[in-house]
């Protein structure tokens, strides 16, 4: 059996005190490897605590002046604990990207090696959020484990709303996507999550902020729903509650890899020339909002 261990790191920030939030992620990272995890998985933006912008311009710019960029000092220390731990840790920052800022991910494997950088697409541009400039693309790359090598993707709290960013990860190879979060989850959102797992047949492990920041409830789904009987099975791996701490979901890679090879969802019987209008820019009422970028 070949076990691969996520880590949800569910934790209350220091808001934008860096090296406050440095030190507790770094005390968590910790803790996850002491508990024999494989990955750990921070909530979203985690360097400033997913603080909003502030609307007036000075607040702004010194919101913006707390950016990292991937070679910044912080995410180093990180990519050294992870060689120190032997421990992926899938990072969260608001990044600068040349004069644009990003919400961002980056998965950093177990050698310290910065595997993809992903920036949230589906920005939150209905509230302060639109700060942000969206990320272009979804990543999907091969992570080595000390479970074996496993297929790794990734997106955003808001990204797991739209079916599309997980169904691009799977088509993209991805066997268990990462999804950092900040925002009350309850049932409907972790319905939504339940049925990215069944649709796609691939693990899906989302980390939130603890109470009272959020709610906590960060979660892992396999993509496991039925036994070799037809009976309906529950494919909760965890969830937690509402305090911190850190929430370990075990995938067996070997259950999940024999699912997809013999189930139904996934890519095995789609009909993507039925499915033009997906990719149309097109927006009709009563679905027009003016302030997305498209």
């Amino acid at each position: 059996m070949s076990l691969l261990k996520v880590a949800l790191l569910q934790m209350m920030s220091y808001a934008t005190d860096l090296a406050a939030n440095l030190a507790k992620g770094e005390a968590f990272c910790r803790r996850a490897a002491a508990m024999g995890a494989d990955v750990a998985l921070f909530p979203e933006m985690w360097n400033i605590g997913y603080t909003p912008c502030p609307s007036d311009a000075e607040g702004r710019a010194a919101w913006r002046a707390l950016a990292l960029t991937q070679q910044s000092e912080y995410v180093a220390r990180f990519q050294g604990l992870a060689r120190e731990l032997d421990l992926a840790i899938a990072l969260t920052y608001l990044e600068r990207r040349g004069e644009a800022v990003r919400n961002s991910v980056s998965l950093i494997d177990r050698h310290g090696n910065i595997l993809f950088t992903y920036s949230k697409v589906h920005t939150c541009e209905f509230d302060w959020e639109a700060e942000c400039e969206p990320g272009e693309d979804f990543y999907v790359a091969p992570l080595d484990t000390k479970a074996g090598p496993v297929k790794v993707g990734a997106m955003i709290c808001f990204d797991r709303e739209f079916p599309e960013s997980a169904r691009i990860l799977m088509l993209q190879g991805a066997e268990i996507i990462l999804t950092p979060n900040s925002c009350k989850l309850e049932q409907n959102r972790l319905g939504q999550f339940r049925a990215r797992a069944m649709e796609n047949m691939v693990g899906m492990a989302m980390a939130n902020y603890a109470a009272p920041q959020e709610n906590g409830h960060s979660v892992a789904f396999s993509p496991i729903c039925f036994d070799e009987n037809e009976r309906s099975l529950n494919p909760l791996v965890v969830e937690a509650g509402e305090a911190e701490g850190v929430y370990l979901a075990e995938f067996d890679l070997d259950k999940i890899r024999a699912w997809r090879q013999s189930e139904g969802w996934g890519n095995a019987f789609r009909r993507p020339g039925r499915y033009a209008l997906l990719t149309s820019p097109a927006v009709e009422p009563p679905f027009i909002r003016p302030e997305v970028k498209r």
